[in-house]
């Protein structure tokens, strides 16, 4: 929350302060929109259908998590009192982060109370969490952060190719139509991007994913009909469901939490350092843990899910460089609006799967990027690609290879919040490891890029 000169005009897209063109605003925030919007209703689905909803229990649920994000997203844009919300270029909203954990609960029999009770919980650890920060950031140097930030873009990978194909268990998945709408979707947002110019390049994921859905009509894709179904206008419940604070649930997410903020501090870090060239200060980043706490409390006491940062849209504002303050408030009234107005909703929700896909597959590679930028600012010592080498490789392989902490005998809680996603093992190795390790001499840093200098300009090319 550093001071700035407010501007105006278009070049204040690139400032947090300032007004800039409507015009230029609207195209830039609703490629955020439609880049996030599937992510953040695509869990409220699943976890309606792992407690058998009914279809107002499933609208409710998709309503309320529409309404956090929007809550997350503006406490973020705006950090009021200065504690509250970092005021950095940041979209928040309901994420795959906690599904694992969350449905492995459902699975296990704890009613969907029991959850919300565990999240009001969780949020509370997440808030004192954040407002220890100060005394915890030595934790969470740039080796540590920076190589959290690359599992974070890796692990997206696979979620930008099961859209492309279409998404696994549809009828679409892997067939020629969904690649060709991902694929000339792709080919627009990255055309754009590189060789549009004024709004066509700023706008360039919002322009491509408006021409993937006009290819994708031909091909049966969209269907509006739950349109006519749904509500027009709707208010989201206070406490739906009877409040339990299960020790098990609550214990669980109280683990969970800090681990998610951890992947906060490495998604506001890296859509700091791709968009305004500089990491985030100790506040900032306090604040912006803080909101997501009291936000996610807020989802338990309305029958929603909690928030986190939304990778995909980091790779967006790293890609096009707009943080500008009133293009997030526009983000967060239109999820506001679509949660109160259903009918709203039911249209965003019909952008195929290959649309989004396409869209998004470009800006996870740099989030990935951005992450080798952060871990690389100290040079490449030896206990720099140890770190993040041994990090890399428990957190992804322990993703990668399903189930490998769930046998007979590991607590279900190790499966849960450890072996269900690639962030968290990548960074509880990555804490450990720097702690252990001895930090290396500047001085021998310096020694060690001389002679690898004076080694470049000595041997000749065929023997290097």
């Amino acid at each position: 929350m550093t001071q700035e000169t407010v501007t105006n005009g278009t070049e204040a897209l690139f400032t947090r302060e300032g007004m800039p063109p409507v015009k230029e605003m609207i195209p830039c925030a609703l490629q955020h929109v439609l880049a996030s919007f599937a992510g953040i209703i695509t869990p409220a689905v699943i976890m309606a259908g792992v407690y058998g909803f009914n279809s107002q229990q499933s609208t409710d649920i998709i309503q309320v998590a529409l309404i956090l994000s929007a809550i997350d997203t503006a406490l973020q844009a705006f950090a009021p009192f200065r504690r509250i919300g970092g005021g950095l270029p940041i979209v928040m909203g309901v994420s795959f982060a906690f599904l694992p954990a969350l449905q492995a609960m459902g699975a296990s029999g704890f009613s969907f109370g029991a959850l919300l009770g565990g999240e009001i919980v969780g949020g509370a650890v997440a808030v004192l969490f954040g407002l220890a920060y100060s005394k915890i950031k030595w934790l969470f140097p740039p080796v540590v952060t920076g190589t959290v930030i690359f599992s974070i873009g890796v692990s997206l990978y696979p979620t930008a190719v099961k859209y492309m194909a279409g998404g696994m268990g549809t009828s679409l998945w892997g067939t020629p139509q969904a690649w060709c709408v991902a694929l000339i979707t792709f080919a627009v947002v990255f055309a754009l991007a590189n060789f549009g110019k004024g709004t066509l390049k700023l706008g360039s994921v919002f322009f491509g994913m408006i021409v993937g859905m006009i290819v994708s009509i031909p091909f049966g894709m969209i269907d509006f009909s739950s349109v006519a179904t749904a509500q027009v206008f709707a208010l989201p419940k206070l406490m739906p469901y009877a409040l339990e604070f299960d020790p098990e649930v609550c214990i669980t997410l109280a683990v969970v939490f800090p681990m998610v903020a951890i992947q906060v501090i490495g998604d506001v870090s890296a859509a700091c350092l791709g968009s305004i060239d500089r990491m985030p200060t100790e506040c900032e980043l306090s604040g912006a843990i803080v909101s997501q706490g009291l936000t996610s409390m807020v989802g338990g006491l309305l029958g929603g899910l909690p928030t986190s940062a939304l990778g995909q849209n980091v790779g967006i504002i790293c890609s096009n460089k707009v943080v500008n303050k009133w293009v997030f408030v526009i983000i967060a009234a239109v999820f506001a609006i679509a949660g109160l107005f259903p009918q709203l909703s039911a249209v965003l929700s019909a952008i195929p799967q290959p649309v989004i896909g396409g869209a998004t597959v470009g800006v996870f590679g740099t989030i990935t990027m951005n992450g080798v930028r952060m871990f690389t600012r100290e040079g490449l010592t030896q206990r720099t690609t140890t770190i993040v080498g041994t990090s890399v490789v428990f957190g992804l392989g322990i993703w990668m290879a399903s189930g490998c902490l769930a046998g007979e005998g590991m607590p279900a809680w190790v499966s849960t919040v450890i072996g269900s996603n690639a962030v968290t093992p990548t960074a509880i190795m990555a804490i450990v490891l720097n702690l252990i390790l001895p930090q290396t001499p500047v001085v021998a840093q310096h020694i060690d890029a001389a002679k690898d200098a004076a080694v470049d300009l000595v041997l000749p090319e065929s023997k290097k």
